[in-house]
């Protein structure tokens, strides 16, 4: 039978609310990470330096391959065994910052050979160097194309982040959890946990929409002004 306490709803609220900023840093910072080392992870495999290319390639498919959770007890649990000890919401941040940075790489790959031929060749003529060519040129010309992936997995990984409970990081589903353990209900603490997501993961793809828009009428808009 549904038994909704509006009062048990109303107290536990900010504890859930307080939990929700933490979960925003631990996606956030992930999602930096993910950001940088995922762009190393596309850079590294299409260097000349054969041996490192295949060696980030396997990286990101054994790590693609995987499932997250796995990830997140392997660096908590089986790091210190190699002299790695890091807190939970370091470790936390770091698994996930690099399981999502494997998937990151692959926008990247698709959105720098999404750039015509002639602007490499053209960066070959003039004999630019490598970051130059990369971050001048190549790049600006990607970033339209990444910019729904890089979106799509940025909401991923605020929603894969009470993975994060599993080694103790006190993000929301964490702490809803612990409200029921303490008082045995969990029909409120989960139903409000599911709200949440809701009411930041809409907004927050409709925004990423909306700037992809945006980004791709500037740069019309830019390329309309050079024409003429």
């Amino acid at each position: 039978m549904f038994d909704w306490k509006w009062d048990f709803t109303i107290q536990i609220l900010p504890r859930l609310l307080e939990a929700t900023l933490n979960t925003l840093m631990a996606a956030g910072f992930g999602y930096l990470i993910a950001l940088v080392v995922g762009l190393f992870f596309a850079l590294a495999q299409r260097t000349p330096f054969r041996p490192l290319t295949v060696i980030i390639r396997e990286f990101v498919e054994m790590i693609r391959s995987t499932p997250l959770i796995l990830q997140i007890f392997f660096v908590f649990y089986v790091g210190p065994q190699f002299g790695v000890r890091l807190s939970p919401w370091t470790a936390g941040m770091t698994a996930i910052g690099l399981h999502y940075a494997a998937y990151l790489s692959e926008v990247y790959r698709a959105g720098l050979d999404s750039v015509p031929k002639g602007q490499w060749e053209a960066c070959i003529a003039l004999n630019l160097s490598v970051p130059r060519t990369y971050f001048k040129i190549i790049i600006p010309q990607a970033i339209p194309n990444i910019i729904p992936g890089l979106g799509n997995y940025l909401v991923g990984i605020f929603k894969d982040s009470p993975m994060l409970s599993v080694i103790g990081v006190t993000e929301l589903f964490h702490v809803a959890t612990a409200i029921g353990a303490e008082t045995y209900r969990f029909l409120e603490p989960y139903t409000l946990v599911g709200a949440i997501f809701l009411a930041i993961s809409l907004p927050a793809a409709m925004s990423i929409r909306r700037f992809e828009d945006w980004v791709r009428a500037s740069l019309g808009m830019k390329k309309l002004y050079t024409k003429d």
